[in-house]
């Protein structure tokens, strides 16, 4: 099983070479939740999972991160060769952008390199942005529940947040923490 096809691929390298707009998580949510993370359990390594623009690591170095942060998107050339695992596995607007056919295999890649923790934020509504092809920009849009349902296969769920908009108050997007399987 893949992580992406070829044809997601190519239409998300062509999103992601966008200069604004697409591919950039907002930091002011997942920054002080990954670095939480980061000074909670000792995380020498930060691996990006789906990291767009790697604006996830330019807040980690500017708030005081002097380890090894690790950007992986398959849709960037430069950051698409497979995954290293790291201490701590930050996967935020990402899941929700899946091929449905290719979630059970980045699952398991998630789980594959989660050392000690992970922090997955799910968007859970439909995006703003539509591919090339029409289609809305998340694919998986699904209830915080059915994420829960999905990752508690492949992790330990220690903590779920919720994120909720602010226009109006409806939930946005459930942030969970997660840990390796024993």
């Amino acid at each position: 099983m893949s992580v992406i096809s070829e044809d997601y691929r190519a239409m998300q390298s062509q999103l992601h070479a966008m200069p604004r707009g697409y591919g950039g998580v907002n930091t002011n949510v997942t920054g002080p939740a990954v670095m939480e993370v980061v000074r909670q359990i000792g995380a020498e390594s930060v691996l990006d999972y789906g990291a767009g623009k790697g604006h996830l690591g330019e807040y980690l170095f500017t708030h005081g991160f002097a380890g090894d942060y690790r950007p992986y998107d398959p849709a960037i050339p430069i950051w698409a060769d497979a995954p290293q695992p790291s201490d701590l596995v930050a996967c935020c607007d990402v899941l929700e952008h899946i091929e449905p056919d290719c979630l059970e295999a980045v699952l398991l890649d998630l789980r594959r390199v989660t050392r000690k923790a992970g922090l997955f934020l799910v968007n859970l509504r439909e995006a703003k942005k539509t591919l090339p092809d029409g289609r809305n920009a998340h694919l998986i849009v699904k209830p915080a529940e059915w994420w829960r349902e999905r990752i508690a296969e492949h992790f330990v769920i220690s903590d779920q947040g919720e994120v909720f908009a602010q226009k109006d108050g409806g939930l946005l997007a459930a942030l969970f923490h997660v840990e390796p399987l024993p």
